[in-house]
């Protein structure tokens, strides 16, 4: 058994610790579901937000592969996508994963006979059964099996310490090699090529800072997975917090979550080249107007002098501009002294110190906007507010 290092409940600051190295959590918050069938590719690119069609196209460094029992099988990266009702609305999120090829026939089919392509997703588990259900609902007459592999297959996460800034980004992005990790062996990590599944870590298909992400067999240690480096998953919440990213159906709440104002076009989530999908109309037009007023940003709750302070706020309070006494925005996400809210740009930066909780004495809030955001959105709510 590993032994587990426990950073939430002592010291936050350790997670940006150069010193200690990346951290790695078993993610039990999410699920592994399999789609298989001739017709895989077709079924997802009508449903999700992003271009599913790129797992059927090589990558161009592997133009010229010609498979081989002698040569390692060359990774397709992976993919972050959504899942949204006919109103547009945000209902799941998905990370998905194909087999690498040279365990795959370079037309795009599976080595087996029946030429089917699989495909593997890592969803939340507090909806897997109702994800399962409305992925079959959709389904028809398409030639494609809805699996939940679950109890074969483990979701982990690689994050913290230096390990973004030591990314090399060029390979990893056309590649998807293993994320560069300060002293580690890198012979042993590409023996994760020889696990039944074939996979190892991934770049994280969000934004680098966030780490690397991988779906391994169930029975097996991912590799750079030690003793002393195994942390609960509320750190990586928490990571994920500092970074301004919200994950899975409850931080990003189903059915009523717009998908722009949760920063999923910054988070790789959404091809808006790609044709039709389920919710695509509410998107294009939310996207072309220009301006989204509203997004998702990092919170820390503070009392009157500027101390910290834990477990006070809880998700659905209501945030308060005294200066302006507009209400702009809600919490979606607390743990101790952090949280996620969606804010209005234009009050959330509006003078320091004026944001509070409603109907809470002494509590402000501090909005943070995360360093990996686009210029642009920053640049945005500038202009929008001076046009107030």
């Amino acid at each position: 058994m590993h032994l587990f290092k426990t950073i939430f409940h002592h010291n936050y600051h350790t997670l940006n610790s150069t010193s200690t190295g990346p951290l790695v959590s078993l993610l039990k918050s999410r699920s592994v579901i399999r789609f298989c069938g001739s017709d895989t590719i077709k079924f997802l690119q009508g449903l999700l937000t992003n271009d599913v069609k790129k797992f059927s196209e090589l990558p161009s460094k592997t133009a010229s592969y010609v498979p081989s029992p002698n040569l390692p099988p060359v990774y397709v990266p992976p993919m972050y996508a959504a899942f949204l009702n006919p109103q547009g609305r945000f209902l799941y999120d998905l990370f998905l994963y194909r087999k690498p090829l040279g365990e795959e026939r370079l037309d795009g089919s599976a080595s087996d006979s029946s030429g089917d392509l699989e495909l593997f997703a890592d969803v939340d588990s507090s909806v897997l059964d109702e994800l399962l259900h409305t992925f079959k609902k959709y389904r028809l007459r398409s030639k494609v099996e809805i699996d939940n592999v679950a109890e074969d297959f483990s979701c982990w996460q690689l994050f913290g310490g230096n390990l973004a800034e030591n990314s090399d980004g060029e390979e990893e992005t056309e590649a998807a090699s293993v994320g560069r990790v300060p002293a580690v062996d890198h012979s042993a990590m590409s023996s994760s090529h020889g696990n039944d599944v074939g996979w190892q870590w991934f770049k994280d298909p969000r934004v680098d800072c966030l780490g690397l992400r991988g779906v391994f067999p169930s029975k097996e240690t991912p590799p750079l997975v030690e003793p002393g480096n195994e942390t609960n998953e509320l750190n990586y919440l928490l990571w994920r917090i500092e970074n301004g990213v919200a994950e899975g159906s409850t931080e990003i709440p189903k059915g009523d979550a717009i998908p722009l104002e949760y920063n999923l076009e910054g988070l790789n989530a959404i091809s808006f080249d790609k044709g039709c999908y389920v919710g695509q109309e509410f998107i294009a037009r939310t996207h072309h107007r220009g301006v989204i007023r509203k997004r998702l940003l990092s919170l820390v709750f503070l009392d009157d002098s500027g101390k910290e302070v834990e477990q006070k706020v809880g998700p659905g309070s209501e945030i308060i501009n005294t200066a302006s006494g507009k209400k702009i925005g809600y919490v979606t996400t607390a743990i101790g002294c952090r949280g996620l809210g969606v804010l209005r740009l234009e009050e959330a930066f509006k003078g320091s110190g004026s944001l509070t909780i409603q109907g809470q004495k002494g509590i402000k809030v501090e909005a943070i906007r995360p360093k990996w955001w686009p210029a642009k959105w920053f640049s945005e709510h500038q202009q929008n507010s001076a046009m107030a």
